[in-house]
This record gives structure tokens, sequence and C-alpha cells, in this order.
């Protein structure tokens, strides 16, 4: 099993915005082989810096699944209007992928 995460800081003020983002978005990962889970996961806001925390949280039968789906169409069209929405983000997301080697 693979885990991928990317981490988002979103400016405040913005978090609503950001949410109807993901939730109204066409992201396909259900028709794609390998996929199991999605999650959304809202942290915490650092307000010295100006953002809130966020998290999106995918899991995948293996990390071969989770790359084939970066270089689908699948992919290309989930992410066709990332670029419509940088006003929302402190900065880049940052990605982090994830072996699982335990679990219950």
């Amino acid at each position: 099993m693979y885990i991928a995460m990317n981490r988002f800081k979103v400016v405040i003020g913005s978090e609503s915005a950001f949410e109807a983002v993901w939730k109204d978005r066409d992201s396909r990962l259900e028709q794609v082989p390998g996929f199991m889970e999605f999650r959304l996961l809202r942290g915490g806001t650092n307000v010295e810096e100006g953002y809130t925390l966020f998290s999106s949280h995918t899991v995948w039968s293996s990390e071969e699944d989770f790359l084939n789906w970066t270089r689908s169409e699948n992919f290309r069209m989930a992410h066709r209007n990332a670029g419509d929405n940088k006003a929302l983000y402190w900065g880049p997301p940052r990605f982090e992928g994830f072996s699982v080697v335990a679990g219950i």
C-alpha cells in the first residue's frame, strides 16, 4: 500500500474557497486502477505566518498505481485548473509519499 500526501499552506481567510475547490472538482479517482481512498485534512492555523495547513491524502494499492495515475489523462483533467487558484496558497504545495510498512 502507498500513501500520497500534499501539504498546502492556505492564506488565512481563503479556507472555505480552498475547501470548495476540492469538494467541487471532478478528480475521477474512482476510475483509476489501484485507488483506494481520498481525504482532505484541515490542520491548524499559523497566525504569525498567515496560513492554515491542509493536506490531501490518497491511499493506493501500490506506488506504481499512484505513479501510473500521475501520468494519466485523468490526472491531467483533475489538475487542469490548478493554476486558477494560486491566490489561495501561501507558497507551493509540498508532496510526501509513503510506503505502508505496518497497520491495523
